[in-house]
């Protein structure tokens, strides 16, 4: 099969690396399962031989044929993942090698789906360092929020590129992401994001001049006015967002 650059595949061609996903996987057979980007199908093949329910979603068309000839009764979807339905993901397990240039969209996306199972992904290590960040280092960002606020994340092994077809100029990692049985959710999403954005664009200035366009009383909901926005913790920008709602 061809690599098109413009998708981002980076096929993963080890068979010991596959096994060790499926190993931490230990799908049975009453899971239902989605694949994200199942490429050449070589992780399909062994998710198949735990679970017959399976759904892959892929969005090139000549691996869309390939899979449908290799998998005949396997359910394939040919289409982008950040625009299928949500209901694709309900109630199922998660899993994919994913294109590193909508890593980041899809991990954003299913903060808002809170009915999966548990999600598996192949992902850039610097960004999953970014995911288990902590306040006051330099990776905790916008993205540390958004994802620590709804799941936790568990990193389970770095995968070398060389394994990879084409083997891609860094260092992976496959992680477990669970939804939080007491997520911190905060009553207006979108005030919520849209303070998550002014913080972090100006992340060196106090919080209390990145947010100043907000009229917030500081010393009414207990956060010092001179922390940066690298330095708040979760629980305090969901705090902001619910003092603002009216």
């Amino acid at each position: 099969m061809k690599v098109r650059k413009r998708f981002g595949q980076h096929f993963l061609q080890d068979p010991s690396t596959h096994a060790k996903i499926l190993d931490v996987l230990n799908f049975q057979p009453e899971d239902r399962v989605l694949e994200i980007g199942p490429g050449r199908g070589e992780l399909t093949s062994g998710i198949l031989q735990a679970t017959k329910n399976v759904v892959v979603v892929e969005i090139d068309r000549d691996l869309s044929r390939h899979l449908r000839s290799r998998f005949p009764k396997l359910e394939v979807v040919e289409a982008d993942i950040l625009g299928v339905n949500a209901t694709m993901f309900r109630a199922r397990r998660i899993v994919g090698n994913l294109p590193y240039n909508i890593s980041t969209p899809i991990l954003i996306r299913l903060t808002a789906l809170l009915d999966c199972v548990d999600i598996h992904f192949m992902l850039q290590k610097e960004l999953v360092d970014r995911l288990v960040a902590t306040p006051g280092t330099k990776a905790w960002g916008r993205l540390s929020v958004k994802i620590q606020q709804v799941f936790n994340v568990r990193p389970l092994f770095d995968v070398d590129p060389r394994v990879f077809e084409p083997s891609p100029t860094v260092l992976s990692t496959f992680v477990r992401l669970t939804y939080k049985s007491d997520p911190l959710n905060p009553k207006n999403r979108s005030l919520f994001d849209a303070i998550l954005r002014q913080a972090f664009s100006h992340r060196r200035k106090t919080i209390a001049n990145s947010l100043a366009s907000f009229q917030i009383d500081w010393e009414h909901i207990g956060i010092p006015e001179t922390r940066r926005a690298d330095q708040l913790t979760v629980a305090q920008y969901v705090r902001i967002a619910d003092e603002l709602v009216q």
